[in-house]
């Protein structure tokens, strides 16, 4: 596959890297909101853009009917979902595309933190829905 159509390739490895480190350092089993906070400051180390839970309305013919708030926005191009699930799922990632439609992003990583090694699921979204 050419990079072309490989979306933001070197920033989701970047994401993924900062990922391993913080598994790596915290350890898992936590809650995700933990894992969420410190990708945050892995980011921050790490200079990379990350905007922490923006919100997106929801709008249903013309009508906003409620809000999404992701966990995490990376290069203003990246939605990113901590999870602490025992495996992602076809669920998670017909969520992930639900997210990114909203978001009107065309990627999304799910980041599992539930185990000792690192599960993550590139979500890419295609030009037209």
């Amino acid at each position: 596959m050419s990079d072309s159509k490989f979306l933001f390739r070197d920033e989701t490895h970047q994401i993924i890297g900062s990922a391993i480190e913080v598994l790596n350092e915290i350890g898992h089993g936590f809650y995700e909101k933990i894992y969420e906070n410190a990708l945050v400051v892995e980011f921050g180390l790490r200079n990379i853009q990350v905007v922490q839970q923006p919100d997106y309305p929801i709008i249903f013919k013309s009508v906003t009917v409620g809000t999404y708030i992701p966990d995490l926005i990376c290069f203003g191009a990246v939605v990113v979902d901590t999870k602490t699930i025992e495996e992602i799922t076809h669920h998670e990632i017909g969520k992930m595309l639900n997210y990114l439609k909203v978001t009107n992003l065309r990627v999304g990583l799910l980041i599992n933190f539930k185990h000792a090694k690192l599960e993550f699921k590139r979500v890419v979204r295609s030009e037209v829905d």
